[in-house]
């Protein structure tokens, strides 16, 4: 392999502050390849083990990389309110096959401010009746906020389970005007 597949499959990682509590943001030559909420040490390390035996070589921790940097500027201003749309390569490639599927469609076409029911989703990759299969591929994945499973909800207007937590998920739904900002 050359130095710049070898770069490509390098994955480099930081944890950044934000409003919903610490995030691990990793990325690969091929662009942001994971989000991970609450990373305390404790849930970090456990994330980039994981991330090890996927890969098959140790993350880099690598605060200052240029393949974070831009990650880093648009989760900022998407937490400042200044940012509704991320524009970053993502490297898809810790999913696959309908999971995959399900979270390029939410990506795509599910806006800022805006939710989609379990159903709903599961019929726009032509599979009205895998509600609970898209149940799970919001819990895999692997890129939360940046492809947006906190805007999936119930049809009968429940706000739904969240790999972040109830709480994360009606913070990241307030902070996009879906729902009231709590008031304690």
């Amino acid at each position: 392999m050359d130095s710049h597949g070898q770069d490509e499959q390098r994955v480099v990682w930081t944890v950044v502050g934000t409003d919903i509590g610490p995030l691990l943001l990793a990325a690969t030559g091929g662009g942001l390849l994971n989000v991970v909420f609450h990373a305390t040490d404790a849930v970090r390390d456990q994330a980039l083990g994981r991330l090890a035996a996927r890969r098959g070589a140790e993350p880099v921790e690598a605060p200052d990389s240029p393949l974070l940097a831009e990650a880093i500027r648009q989760l900022k201003a998407y937490f400042a309110g200044e940012r509704r749309v991320f524009e970053l390569p993502l490297d898809w490639s810790l999913i696959s096959g309908f999971n995959r599927q399900v979270l390029r469609e939410l990506e795509s076409g599910v806006p800022y401010g805006a939710v989609v029911g379990y159903g709903d989703l599961a019929g726009r990759v032509g599979q009205p009746r895998a509600a609970q299969a898209v149940g799970v591929a919001m819990g895999a994945n692997p890129l939360p906020v940046v492809v947006p499973c906190h805007r999936v909800v119930e049809s009968d207007g429940g706000i739904g389970g969240f790999g972040g937590g109830l709480e994360t998920k009606r913070k990241l739904l307030a902070l996009e005007g879906v729902l009231p900002e709590p008031l304690f």
